[in-house]
């Protein structure tokens, strides 16, 4: 059974890309939050990739309970718990989920290498994260803050055993030395088997003493779940740019220039040639420049399309042949 689904995270991705789009983010915090949005949504990939192998196992199962993303505050530390599964025999498996596209590789040493573009790079050891979940969840039993069900006056405790869950479709290179807490790392479409098996394999016979009600069991995910606090981030602070973004300053329009008032040009020579203008609206009285004749339009259009032969003038059409006789 389900107790709590996964945080909605896409709130802060939103709030991410509103900080790309400020007039005060540099290049290198740009670039920062980047890496941060494409981390959340690596994230959020490989916690729903697990989340449904867990709910077409244990989805509708009464003997099991599933608490995803699971944020516990317990004297001063702070556990980030992807996954956590319950079981009637009071076994809490607690699930790490990694999404590495490309695979993880682990050397001798126990430390852990992310692929990106075929290069490694180092990413902190998801065994050591889960070691210290599980520390803060034993102190937070240990407690007394989650009631714990008893049987014969004895407080039944919880046995935490952990799981690092990793994309299936990621490559897993493993060390030839032995580590503890390696053979823990699996795909997440082998979670079923792996935790199947682990419970046959158990020979431990107080394991039967200590199964608890399906009743039982739901009270006290229940109760775990209710403990759960979110935590709303301080992006702005956390990449180092102030509350509000600078005001954007305000720009005063120009003034437009007024056009300059046009000046009477004195007549050129090269004036007398004809405009567009001129030719669909002649001003001035066209004359023959020798006897003053009246000439028509096309005959001055004659002449001034002939500049060397009259200089510009206008002739009649039988002064025209005196002129060009000249």
């Amino acid at each position: 059974m389900i107790i709590k689904e996964a945080d909605d995270k896409k709130s802060s991705i939103r709030a991410l890309q509103a900080l790309l789009s400020r007039p005060d983010c540099r290049a290198d915090t740009r670039k920062r939050i980047d890496q941060e949005i494409r981390n959340i949504q690596a994230g959020i990939r490989g916690e729903e990739e697990a989340a449904y192998e867990i709910k077409v196992h244990w989805g509708e199962s009464k003997n099991w309970m599933a608490i995803h993303d699971l944020r516990i505050e317990h004297g001063g530390l702070v556990a980030q718990i992807d996954h956590l599964l319950i079981n009637r025999f009071m076994e809490i498996w607690v699930c790490e989920s990694k999404h590495f596209s490309e695979g993880i590789g682990i050397n001798e040493h126990g430390e852990f290498a992310a692929f990106f573009g075929g290069k490694p790079y180092g990413v902190p050891s998801p065994i050591e994260q889960n070691t210290k979940h599980i520390l803060i969840l034993r102190k937070l039993f240990d407690s007394g803050a989650v009631k714990l069900p008893t049987r014969l006056g004895f407080t039944i405790k919880p046995d935490l055993k952990s799981l690092v869950l990793v994309s299936k479709g990621a490559r897993i290179s493993r060390p030839k030395a032995k580590i503890d807490g390696m053979d823990a790392i699996i795909k997440n479409d082998q979670v079923f088997k792996y935790i199947d098996k682990s419970i046959d394999q158990s020979n431990n016979p107080l394991l039967m003493a200590k199964i608890i009600g399906q009743d039982t069991l739901e009270a006290l995910a229940r109760d775990i779940a209710k403990l759960h606090k979110p935590i709303a981030f301080d992006w702005t602070a956390k990449f180092g740019l102030p509350k509000e973004p600078p005001a954007a300053p305000v720009v005063k329009p120009e003034p437009t220039p007024e056009a300059p008032k046009a000046e009477a040009a004195a007549p050129t020579p090269d004036a007398a040639q004809p405009t567009e203008s001129q030719e669909q609206k002649p001003k001035q009285k066209l004359v023959c420049h020798t006897c003053g004749t009246s000439v028509g339009y096309n005959v001055a259009k004659f002449c001034w399309f002939n500049k060397p032969k009259f200089g510009g003038n206008i002739y009649c059409m039988d002064c025209q042949k005196t002129v060009a006789a000249a």
